[in-house]
């Protein structure tokens, strides 16, 4: 008991806290399905940037999934965090940032800006939310990351009803039942990305897939407007993809790489046949995005007369956000009958999202 009160008295810094700033998070692995036996906790995906938060005294550290520092694109964040009443504590959790009755993953991606001014102007405009789904370390410096799920979620749910104004924080809902967690599965869609599976009686196991996610996973028929190389190779690396908007244009939405190496020499040859024609007349692929640096600009626009059924997880802005997955040619269709309208997400929000952002 001596010990405890020692624990909380003393001053903590960030340099000093017993979960270390930088601590990778807990990942999950891909799964095609939910689990069904027993001993699961299934919690909704939300749209957002995964992010631990670190806080000691003044000193607040905000790290995305892959451990780069995300405090100086969020300040109105680590503001609030600053002012709590606990402290210090390790939590982990999803960023968003509230669009009407909905989240804007567009509008977090517009946080990624060099300039400080715009992003105060931003932090203003469109403050963002901070939603919690687990505590690595509580505000008695107690680690927690051996211990199972369960008490991790309790000392969670002690450390937001122990908030006197739990402002922009947010509380994660979470079921142990798989069939209301399918239910949530079923109408993923926008703000709600898909379901995490974590074992009750899991420790929280940092930098490793120890969770599981499963995502609503949809399919659309696309025009292969261009191609891009393989990196040192005459052999095609990637379909570039394209639907028709409301003006007859070709717009690029995404990609896929999902070829065989078995295929690439055929594939190569067929597309060859077709280059040299307008590739897409809307939007164009551009440059490397901030995401995918080393991606080549280099890319041969094609004859608009193949399409592709591809599987796609998400919609961001009319474009894939991730790499899609091609599943099959589709000889049957006319590449005008590839248009938006098969792309259209989930418009209404659900009781979870309602609930998260406080309706």
């Amino acid at each position: 008991m001596a010990r405890a009160r020692a624990k909380a008295e003393k001053k903590w810094d960030l340099a000093s806290l017993p979960v270390p700033v930088g601590t990778p998070p807990m990942e999950a692995k891909l799964v095609d399905a939910l689990p069904r036996e027993p001993g699961w906790q299934f919690e909704p995906k939300w749209d957002g940037f995964r992010c631990l938060a670190f806080r000691a005294g003044d000193g607040v550290e905000l790290r995305a999934k892959s451990g780069k520092p995300l405090a100086r694109y969020f300040p109105e964040v680590v503001a609030m965090l600053q002012e709590l009443a606990p402290d210090p504590f390790v939590i982990d959790g999803e960023l968003a940032i509230p669009d009407g009755d909905t989240l804007s993953f567009d509008a977090l991606q517009l946080r990624l800006h060099p300039a400080e001014s715009r992003i105060r102007k931003l932090s203003q405009e469109t403050p963002a939310l901070f939603i919690l789904f687990d505590c690595l370390m509580t505000p008695e410096a107690r680690p927690l990351l051996d211990e199972p799920l369960t008490a991790r979620r309790a000392a969670l749910e002690a450390f937001f009803a122990s908030l006197d104004d739990s402002r922009d924080l947010r509380l994660s809902p979470y079921t142990r039942k798989a069939a209301e967690a399918q239910r949530w599965l079923d109408k993923a869609g926008g703000s709600l990305d898909g379901v995490i599976a974590k074992r009750v009686d899991g420790p929280y196991v940092s930098g490793e897939r120890a969770m599981l996610k499963v995502k609503r996973l949809r399919s659309a028929d696309c025009v292969v407007g261009g191609f891009r190389y393989a990196t040192n190779t005459d052999l095609v690396g990637s379909l570039l993809l394209g639907l028709y908007n409301e003006e007859g244009k070709l717009d690029h939405v995404g990609f896929t790489s999902t070829i065989s190496t078995a295929e690439r020499p055929a594939l190569t040859k067929r597309l060859e046949k077709l280059k040299g024609g307008e590739g897409f007349t809307g939007d164009a692929p551009g440059g490397p995005s901030r995401w995918s640096t080393e991606r080549s600009t280099e890319w041969v626009p094609l004859d608009p007369k193949l399409v592709v059924e591809v599987r796609y997880d998400h919609v961001t802005g009319g474009r894939f956000r991730h790499g899609t997955k091609l599943l099959r040619w589709r000889p049957d269709k006319a590449p005008r009958q590839c248009t938006f309208e098969q792309m259209q997400e989930e418009a209404r929000p659900g009781k979870l999202v309602a609930a998260i952002m406080g309706a």
